[in-house]
């Protein structure tokens, strides 16, 4: 099965935080302090977990993702072929869409291998997967359907997983959980989604609506018609909207600073490394590997939180806690079961519907309990 066209789940399906404020009320917010518990100025504590860590995980992935897809670019890792299974892939597409599955069901060691976090929503982690692999099953518009929204709800979460980097960061520095919060979450919307809509990569999304011919839905594919015709309109539209976008995001946070908001360096740059790297990679695509780059860093980043966060919680659901090495057999575990379902998914036959509809399943839980099962305003991170 190929991996999901919007760039692979992410921390932030939904959202990191509950919906605030709009813009302009926080922009003029007075500001508090976060708890001296929560944070200290300075110092590795403005780190999610330590500088080296936070480096390796969060902070460089956008700009080292696109320095090896621009290295992969025209080589046979990227353009050769190779077949495994009865399936031919490049190297390149073959272990990004490995990294992108495995990264996907990542997200149950957290939802359901945390028993702090699965006695919170039981129905949502029991009985919504059930109902909707069952509905998927009986009906194949909902299969489609789920299919072409995994798309695009991929698209969202993947901004909003930087968006709830960027509100740790804040917090980390000391800033109130809620100062400008929709600010930095319709940021890391149009950084994300922008360039996907107004670039060269817009068609390869839209065209899931094709899909829709199988149930002989041959309407939706005006869809793909109607951007690919119109997309001078969204582009500039996008640039124009954009640019007035980013003057009031930065003048809103210099009153902000004003007011007594801190800056948090990793922040700055993480949201100026991510939104360079997607605008050059999803809107240009220079270098033909933008689903491999986007994919490459968000996915690197979701193992770096869930196994910062749930180490603890996967050494008692192996049954390993006390032994000796217990942390690396911990991670081969962790890395290995993973790797094997991406891998599974990737050479699976997708004319097996039952296998398709658990795939979509997993994607789809994926970006939505990411929404609600790493809050900050929760203290879940």
């Amino acid at each position: 099965m190929p991996a999901t066209a919007g760039g692979a789940a992410g921390l932030g399906a939904g959202e990191l935080l509950a919906p605030g404020a709009d813009a302009a009320q926080e922009a003029g917010r007075s500001l508090g302090r976060a708890p001296a518990s929560e944070s200290k100025e300075g110092g590795s504590s403005r780190y999610i977990v330590s500088p080296r860590y936070d480096l390796t995980f969060f902070l460089l992935p956008p700009a080292l993702a696109l320095i090896v897809g621009a290295a992969i670019s025209g080589t046979t890792f990227s353009d050769g072929e190779v077949e495994l299974l009865g399936e031919e892939f490049s190297w390149a597409s073959l272990l990004i869409g490995v990294f992108i599955h495995a990264h996907l069901v990542a997200v149950f060691f957290r939802s359901h291998g945390d028993p702090q976090i699965r006695r919170l929503y039981p129905a949502r982690f029991l009985a919504v997967p059930v109902v909707l692999y069952a509905a998927m099953l009986a009906s194949p518009w909902v299969l489609i359907s789920v299919s072409v929204l995994a798309t695009f709800w991929d698209v969202y979460h993947s901004g909003m997983q930087t968006f709830g980097f960027a509100r740790i960061y804040d917090m980390k520095a000391g800033n109130d959980r809620d100062a400008g919060r929709r600010l930095d979450q319709l940021l890391n919307q149009l950084l994300y989604a922008g360039p996907i809509l107004g670039g060269v990569t817009m068609i390869d999304h839209f065209e899931d609506f094709e899909e829709f011919e199988e149930v002989g839905a041959t309407m939706f594919n005006a869809v793909p018609a109607f951007m690919e015709g119109n997309q001078a309109w969204f582009t500039w539209s996008l640039v124009a909207l954009g640019t007035a976008f980013l003057g009031y995001y930065v003048l809103a946070y210099a009153r902000l600073q004003r007011q007594g908001y801190r800056v948090s360096m990793q922040k700055t740059w993480l949201l100026a490394s991510t939104g360079a790297c997607s605008i050059y990679t999803w809107g240009f695509n220079s270098f033909g590997e933008a689903f491999f780059i986007m994919n490459l860093f968000h996915a690197l980043q979701y193992f770096g939180i869930v196994w910062w966060s749930e180490k603890g919680n996967m050494a008692r659901l192996f049954r390993l806690q006390g032994r000796r090495l217990a942390q690396p057999m911990t991670l081969a575990l962790f890395v290995g079961l993973t790797a094997a379902y991406g891998l599974g998914v990737q050479v699976m036959d997708t004319s097996l519907t039952a296998l398709w509809a658990l795939t979509l399943v997993v994607s789809v839980m994926h970006f939505w309990y990411d929404g609600f099962i790493w809050s900050v305003r929760r203290q879940q991170v």
